[in-house]
């Protein structure tokens, strides 16, 4: 028998895989004005590089580099729901420069990766500007980032984020709780809401309650806008406050997965435990909600949500009034929620 010969076969381009790098191209071009607001004066070139340039020669004497990543969970999922992109790329930037400056250190620079099966440019452009935004609210740079399009990785219209900061801090000033004692006092700093923690739990009780988008809370705000609510940026008020009252201010904490149970105790040294009074600042519309539909009990509320307490200052007990009189004039509520007190057993922080 004779082989016929097979038909030579089509060409094929990386378009007809599913890559369109025309549109990588075109998103590159559109967020070029948003990236380029971002910038600092440290910041050496422009988008396009293989690599990022950012000058520290000028501004410290022996800079410490802390870096933080992060990304903002299941949240999106709820983002791809409502189709709300413009506010998630701030929860991105948040979660990341919030962490950093816990160590007292000033974020410089930011880097995002962003992965779809199909790059949508208009979606796209709505959260690298919401990344950007956040980037100018921290006081940070939006020095580079990857946008990556892998068909068949994702649903339609899915994607997912992840973000890279760089931050530095003065070695003399590096927070790192080692001064925290027995009688130092917590203020906490007010959340924006549930931030971007515990949202595989808020979906299902949203779902679970025929997801009442818009839902009247007592507060007047929609259920959908208050789980919505980016990340509150906490980078310029708190810098400024290390300026003026460092000295007080023993340790911080950035209130993220595990709550208030197990994030404030990471930066209290052994011997030394946490007595939180839950009365002394009041739950959010949004979390009572929660509570309430989902029928959590206390104890899993503390470990998973931060309950209206974002970020935490451990404070000199004697200089109290004073950090609050300066955290009041950032105008950020806050209240003085506990207390630092000796520990010797495995159950280190007490919320009552």
């Amino acid at each position: 028998m004779t082989n016929t010969p097979s038909s030579a076969p089509s060409p094929l381009t990386y378009r007809d895989a599913g890559v369109d790098i025309d549109a990588g191209n075109e998103l590159v071009e559109r967020i070029k004005p948003l990236v380029k607001r971002s910038f600092r004066p440290e910041v050496m070139g422009g988008l396009g590089g293989f690599g990022a340039l950012f000058d520290l020669s000028n501004k410290y004497r022996e800079p410490v580099l802390v870096s933080g990543t992060d990304g903002v969970g299941t949240k999106l999922k709820l983002a791809h729901q409502l189709n709300r992109h413009d506010t998630i790329g701030i929860d991105l930037v948040a979660m990341c420069v919030n962490d950093v400056l816990v160590q007292g250190a000033e974020p410089l620079f930011f880097l995002d990766y962003f992965a779809t099966g199909k790059l949508d440019i208009d979606t796209a452009a709505a959260v690298v500007g919401g990344i950007a935004n956040g980037c100018t609210e921290a006081g940070c740079a939006l020095i580079g980032g990857e946008t990556a399009e892998m068909p068949d990785m994702y649903a339609p219209g899915e994607y997912d984020l992840a973000g890279f900061t760089v931050a530095a801090v003065e070695k003399s000033e590096l927070k790192d709780g080692a001064s925290v004692a027995a009688g130092d006092v917590l203020i906490g700093i007010a959340s924006s809401g549930p931030h971007s923690n515990g949202y595989s739990l808020v979906r299902r009780i949203y779902d679970r309650a025929g997801q009442p988008a818009d839902l009247e809370l007592e507060d007047g705000v929609k259920l959908v806008d208050a789980l919505m609510a980016p990340t509150r940026l906490y980078v310029k008020p708190i810098l400024s406050l290390l300026k003026s009252h460092g000295a007080a201010i023993h340790g911080m904490a950035h209130i993220t997965g595990g709550g208030l149970t197990e994030n404030i105790i990471r930066v209290v040294p052994e011997g030394l435990g946490l007595d939180i009074q839950a009365s002394a600042w009041p739950l959010p519309p949004v979390f009572q909600w929660l509570q309430k539909e989902g029928a959590v009990v206390d104890s899993e509320m503390w470990r998973t949500f931060n309950c209206g307490i974002g970020f935490v200052l451990i404070v000199a007990p004697e200089q109290v009034a004073a950090v609050s009189e300066a955290v009041q004039a950032q105008g950020l509520d806050h209240w003085p929620i506990g207390q630092v007190v000796t520990a010797s057993d495995a159950e280190r922080v007490r919320i009552a």
